[in-house]
């Protein structure tokens, strides 16, 4: 493995200072995984500026994600530890094993003013790793102890492991939940997220954490183009939302970064060739879908979140930038599709 080859001035040692212990597990959950356990030297990240989503700062205590989703815009990060952004993404998971200890330590800070933290957002905090290393637990707890407020973006159900935990801490602090379900087909969720729980499942997780109290909405991402976007879809996938009780939906739309880019067009390629074409055209300019075609999306699903009874979009789920109110495609945008 290339990992093994790395100097002390690049890769692992460089971004964390210590020597790197891998490991497999013989059990089928993880077979073809190999977890590469580090000790960080920081778990609170700033957020940068020019991201524009509503937080300032993350929590990311894996890097890597056996969710394996296709389209996942975090793949371009293990390029920097000079992993490949395509299967070595899906198969080696770093961990950060000491996270729960350092984040401790550093909400106890001087510089430390108590902001909301994110996590999530990256990569999934509840992907199947997490199963058997139980990092969560420590954070949360964590974060209760110093009543410091903190949301969760995930796929994964075994959130409901932890219930008892958000409980507490939301008695203390602000603690804000969503999945993420961008649509309901068994068939393209096979496809496209072969290592997540079902969509249905993560609808059941939503209700059940709204019906203990602890808010939970649903981000409707990604919703992929010419494959989960046509009106009878969105409504399918809108109603199914809002049978779960989610406090509410925001669609976000595909996007194509650099890394994500290559390992989804590699799919659709062998997929579903005939909308290459189409995709080239869509994302010819940018790694996000154009601005009108994101409004229609919005348009579409704010219609049906109100016919299903849904509360309007909440500004402050993840979001990689701003939707402005929607506009009619022009002649020429819609020959696109």
């Amino acid at each position: 493995m290339r990992w093994a080859n790395l100097g002390s001035d690049q890769g692992t040692a460089a971004l964390f200072g210590v020597d790197v212990v891998s490991r497999t597990f013989d059990t089928p959950e993880f077979s073809g995984i190999t977890f590469h356990e580090v000790r960080a030297r920081s778990i609170v990240n700033r957020v940068p500026s020019a991201s524009q989503v509503p937080f300032s700062w993350t929590i990311n205590p894996y890097r890597g994600c056996s969710h394996a989703c296709v389209y996942c815009f975090a793949r371009n990060t293990h390029s920097y530890l000079d992993l490949d952004t395509g299967h070595d993404f899906d198969t080696q998971i770093v961990v950060k094993v000491n996270a729960p200890e350092l984040l401790r330590r550093e909400l106890t800070a001087p510089r430390w003013q108590g902001g909301h933290i994110a996590m999530g957002t990256n990569v999934d905090c509840y992907q199947r790793a997490e199963g058997r290393y139980r990092l969560m637990p420590g954070i949360i707890s964590a974060l209760r102890d110093y009543a410091n407020p903190f949301s969760i973006l995930t796929k994964g159900t075994l959130i409901l492991r932890d219930l008892p935990l958000l409980a507490q801490a939301a008695a203390v602090t602000e603690v804000r939940t969503a999945v993420s379900v961008g649509f309901t087909d068994p068939q393209l969720w096979h496809d496209v997220e072969p290592g997540t729980p079902a969509p249905r499942a993560r609808l059941d997780a939503c209700r059940t954490l709204n019906a203990s109290g602890i808010p939970c909405g649903v981000l409707m991402a990604p919703v992929l183009p010419f494959l989960s976007d046509t009106p009878e879809q969105l409504d399918a996938t809108v109603r199914a939302i809002a049978t779960s009780g989610a406090t509410s939906v925001t669609p976000l739309v595909l996007n194509l970064r650099p890394g994500a880019r290559e390992w989804y067009f590699s799919w659709l390629a062998r997929r579903h060739p005939h909308l290459v074409p189409r995709y080239e055209r869509l994302y010819h300019h940018s790694a996000y879908a154009p601005t009108w075609y994101q409004q229609r999306v919005t348009r579409q699903v704010r219609e049906l979140s109100a016919a299903h009874g849904l509360a309007p979009m909440l500004s402050e789920t993840p979001s990689p930038r701003p939707v402005p109110e929607p506009a009619a495609p022009t002649p020429t945008q819609l020959s696109l599709l």
